[in-house]
């Protein structure tokens, strides 16, 4: 199978990381990125992920949700109808 070569930039350690990552796999990079080539074609998209840290405030509100969870408090009852819904939120 005939080759060609892609030259692309990027941050150094994120080459380092990801070559170190690949090698543990027993995989060379190269074909790392030919899999992620191949997966692009076949569904035609592209996903971008990252890990999400709240801010200060919203880690904050986030803890007093869990901690109103945890205690039962705050909470809405079940609903098995749009009907019973709609009767709770008009009894608020």
């Amino acid at each position: 199978m005939e080759k060609t070569v892609i030259n692309i930039k990027t941050d150094p350690v994120v080459k380092k990381q990801a070559s170190q990552i690949a090698a543990r796999l027993g995989l060379p990079l190269g074909t790392v990125m030919n899999n992620y080539l191949r997966q692009f074609i076949r569904e035609r998209r592209v996903i971008f992920e990252e890990g999400l840290t709240p801010n200060k405030a919203t880690a904050k509100r986030l803890l007093i949700a869990e901690r109103n969870i945890a205690e039962g408090k705050n909470l809405s009852p079940i609903f098995n109808t749009p009907e019973e819904l709609f009767k709770h939120l008009n009894s608020l």
